[in-house]
């Protein structure tokens, strides 16, 4: 029998609001994750290790911070002449106002592409977000859509009850036929929820969201579908139609896409891989410059942290991860804290339970965050320093503060 032709999908996602001050002049995937991978090196690595050669990368915001990246797909062997990484980007000038210009919504953003998808003529589409953290092969949930001869198949993870109003909630008999599906609900009724990872029947795909778009853009402005996120109207339709089943993947899986989530992941990879990382065979690709080594000085203490290629530490770091050519001068201390590439932390400074964007000075003296901060609970507790920022000597940004990209304390 045939290998199913299949077509992935991975969505970048628009401006990232979530993230803040993180997300004001780059696309969310391209954020780093534990100092040398970037969030967007995790669905396309698990798709390389998948066997997955047709890639079609999705970019709504800030797609320049990706192209370099990305490199045309070469740390993925997707640079190749026949399939391959393609970019999509938004484009003006090809259809009508609904079909033109930038998505609202990840739907929306299928409706404006489905023409090309059809054209491709995929046996299997497999459609994913681009700033989660986890490892998993595809080809084990298309293997349940085969077997099940579903029409769309959920991926799902568990999570604390009391977190799951953040995702989408999913329901599902012993068979594993999705029996309820609800949108980021108030009051959840179960841990169980959609990882953003699906795989589609693509005519059944194609048919439903035409359908929507003319149930649903006659009460839309100009230029909107209608159709929103996935979780809004074409999942539970999906699910009326009674082929839609869940897929339970093992594991770790965390979604990132909050200041207090981003910093607790990091924190959980501090002195455990998680089964992510360092997995023999199964490698997270990235393409990062070539940095010296890193150097740890006499003077520097260093506990539970990550350091990169290219650092200098003479200073404290306690539970932090610090991306390549970071500096901490002696004297200075980091604690509980994601620091990027580039970044000086001057002789003095105190870094607590915050995020400091690359390129940033953390002048003598000066004060980010507070020690006593929930920053792995709570988004408004995380101070941020946006990249290419000062903070002066002897400023004291108190915890929840966000400094604007380009700025100076």
């Amino acid at each position: 029998m045939a290998a199913d032709r299949v077509l992935a999908i991975v969505q970048a996602g628009g401006a990232g609001g979530r993230m803040d001050v993180l997300t004001r002049e780059r696309a969310k995937p391209a954020l780093p994750f534990v100092g040398v991978y970037q969030l967007l090196d995790f669905p396309l690595s698990n798709l390389a290790h998948s066997g997955v050669t047709d890639v079609w990368l999705s970019v709504q915001f800030q797609g320049g911070t990706l192209e370099e990246q990305v490199a045309n797909g070469r740390p993925w062997d997707l640079d190749r002449n026949t399939g391959g990484l393609r970019l999509l980007m938004p484009q003006e000038g090809t259809g009508s106002l609904d079909e033109d210009g930038f998505a609202k919504g990840n739907a929306d953003e299928l409706f404006r592409i489905r023409d090309q998808v059809q054209a491709f003529d995929p046996d299997v589409l497999l459609v994913m977000s681009a700033d989660h953290v986890y490892r998993f092969d595809y080809r084990d949930a298309i293997a349940t859509h085969r077997e099940h001869g579903a029409e769309c198949t959920v991926v799902t993870s568990e999570v604390p009850i009391e977190q799951a109003s953040n995702h989408a909630t999913v329901e599902h008999d012993e068979d594993g036929r999705v029996t309820a599906f609800d949108y980021k609900p108030e009051e959840p009724t179960t841990g169980t929820v959609a990882t953003e990872i699906f795989v589609y029947d693509p005519a059944v795909l194609v048919e439903e969201l035409g359908r929507l778009h003319q149930e649903l853009s006659g009460d839309s402005p100009a230029g909107d579908t209608g159709l929103e996120d996935f979780g809004d109207h074409l999942l539970p339709r999906l699910v009326e139609r009674g082929k839609v089943v869940a897929h339970p993947m093992p594991g770790y899986w965390r979604d990132l896409g909050q200041p207090h989530l981003y910093l607790k992941a990091h924190e959980e990879f501090l002195t455990e891989d998680q089964d992510v990382v360092g997995v023999r065979g199964w490698d997270i690709l990235t393409r990062q410059p070539q940095r010296q080594p890193a150097r740890v000085l006499a003077s520097a203490t260093v506990a539970d942290s990550m350091v990169s290629p290219g650092c200098r530490v003479a200073g404290e770091v306690v539970r932090s991860v610090l991306g390549p050519g970071v500096v901490v001068e002696e004297g200075a201390v980091v604690a509980d804290s994601v620091v990027f590439r580039d970044s000086v932390v001057r002789r003095g400074a105190q870094v607590h339970c915050s995020i400091v964007d690359s390129g940033c000075e953390i002048a003598a003296g000066a004060r980010v965050g507070d020690p006593d901060a929930p920053a792995t609970e709570d988004p408004d507790a995380v101070t941020i320093v946006g990249r290419h920022s000062v903070v002066g000597e002897g400023v004291v940004l108190a915890a929840g503060s966000r400094l604007e990209p380009g700025t100076t304390a």
